[in-house]
């Protein structure tokens, strides 16, 4: 199958074309037929499978359809997602699905001035991409009206209620119209959205291409079994031994972050750190820098790092495990996009075998497990409760204790106070709209380079 055979209009085919793609992935095939047929969607795929496109392709489209030019400018669709990243991508999608088309459109997140915001918004635009806190401050202030959304896309719908937005969604819910086409999409499948889907949706056609909380077969897992003081010393005698180049590396906190980027540099690894405490300029930087090459290992949270997106990403590397055993599923997920291969690495001590029995359990699979040469794991060391050591973080609340159920029982307040995160920078160049085949090898490597090495758009 084609996009020519999608039902697509010859503006969007042209755009396709010009960014090198001819064939659409699964969730695209799947989507954008019922979506261009006017019908609610629940939709659940891996990570780096093409949502993104999966519907901002038919929401133009149909968009499209209905255009008049005699019409005065308003908001007819809004995408809401959960971070400044996505966001920002999603923006960047419809920029560059939509530049033959006639609409206008505008990102909106927090951690930014409003008052260009509201320039932009004032002078009159199709498509708003927001965060929910930065929209409900433009709605109370009278600056963004809603009243004529046709279409409403809930992007990342599993983050958001990791991160508490629940009653930001029923706000906005609350001010749409009752007649429009609603979209969700999301990683994964919890009963918690289901229930949400169930509020929203009128009877949607439900497209699901991956099993939910699987990990994609093109991401090789290892587990490296390594004493917890020795997992810098691991982490820098891989990325020094194997010359990895471009690295993503998780850690559970915001101090743990910064704390190992630090010290990374130290040992002559060029290294950034990127989470919520960041400014927009340096987690823009940070990004920029990545995507360029110009440093090889990227430090995030998990939060953070939620939308960061780069094509032929090889190494991910759980420096600390998660303690949700979701969230693991998302971070590999960085890696082994729109059908390239990628290598997942998590150093593991004793106090987390907990957490990767729940990592096991989730995916539905057994881990190898490897020791490093040099690094034999010390038969004495004792397991610790991770919560009571004051080296994993600055909040009490980012420290739990070894137990998944734990974890799992007090994530929801942590991810409760994380709106600040849900702003971002926007990137200059992303690819959460991406697709599955090419139109040929060279045009592929060319592609592939020239968005690897692109930072940030600033619009």
């Amino acid at each position: 199958m084609s996009f020519s055979n999608l039902g697509l209009c010859a503006e969007l085919l042209r755009a396709i074309k010009e960014e090198g793609y001819t064939t659409p992935t699964a969730i695209q095939s799947k989507s954008i037929p019922v979506i261009l047929s006017n019908k609610d969607v629940l939709a659940a795929a891996q990570t780096g499978t093409g949502k993104t496109a999966g519907f901002t392709l038919p929401l133009l489209q149909r968009l499209k359809t209905s255009y008049s030019k005699d019409k005065k400018s308003h908001v007819r669709a809004l995408i809401l997602t959960p971070t400044r990243e996505l966001a920002a991508q999603v923006a960047q999608s419809v920029e560059t699905y939509g530049k033959y088309l006639p609409f206008k459109s505008a990102v909106i997140f927090g951690g930014v001035g409003i008052n260009p915001q509201k320039a932009v918004l004032k002078k009159g635009v199709d498509i708003v991409i927001a965060t929910p806190g930065r929209l409900l401050d433009l709605i109370s202030q009278d600056c963004l009206d809603l009243s004529k959304i046709e279409f409403f896309v809930l992007d990342e719908a599993d983050r958001m209620l990791d991160m508490g937005f629940i009653n930001d969604i029923k706000k906005v819910l609350a001010i749409l119209p009752k007649e429009r086409q609603n979209l969700l999409f999301s990683a994964t499948f919890s009963e918690d959205i289901r229930k949400l889907a169930d509020g929203l949706l009128n009877s949607p056609v439900l497209i699901e291409t991956a099993v939910a909380n699987s990990t994609s077969h093109k991401v090789e897992q290892t587990v490296h079994l390594v004493d917890r003081e020795r997992k810098k010393e691991l982490l820098l005698h891989l990325v020094n031994k194997n010359n990895w180049k471009q690295v993503l590396v998780f850690t559970r906190t915001k101090h743990g972050a910064n704390k190992l980027s630090e010290a990374l540099a130290k040992d002559g690894i060029s290294s950034a750190a990127i989470h919520g405490n960041k400014s927009q300029g340096a987690r823009t930087k940070a990004l920029d820098d990545f995507k360029a090459g110009n440093v090889r290992v990227l430090v995030a949270t998990d939060i953070a790092a939620r939308g960061i997106d780069i094509d032929n990403l090889p190494h991910v590397i759980n420096f600390e495990l998660p303690n949700i055993a979701e969230d693991y599923v998302h971070r590999i997920g960085r890696t082994g996009r729109a059908g390239n291969t990628g290598e997942a690495i998590s150093l593991v001590c004793i106090d987390e075998h907990d957490y990767l029995w729940g990592i096991e359990k989730l995916i539905k699979q057994k881990i190898r497990k490897i020791e490093t040469i040099g690094f034999k794991v010390d038969p004495n060391i004792k397991a610790e409760p991770i919560g009571n050591r004051s080296n994993r973080g600055n909040s009490s609340n980012q420290n739990r204790t070894a137990k998944p159920k734990d974890a799992n029982s007090n994530s929801k307040k942590t991810f409760g106070r994380k709106k600040d995160e849900s702003s971002s920078a926007k990137p200059k160049s992303n690819n959460n709209n991406r697709f599955a085949s090419k139109k040929s090898d060279s045009t592929s490597s060319v592609t592939k380079n020239r968005r690897t090495n692109s930072g940030f758009k600033n619009n």
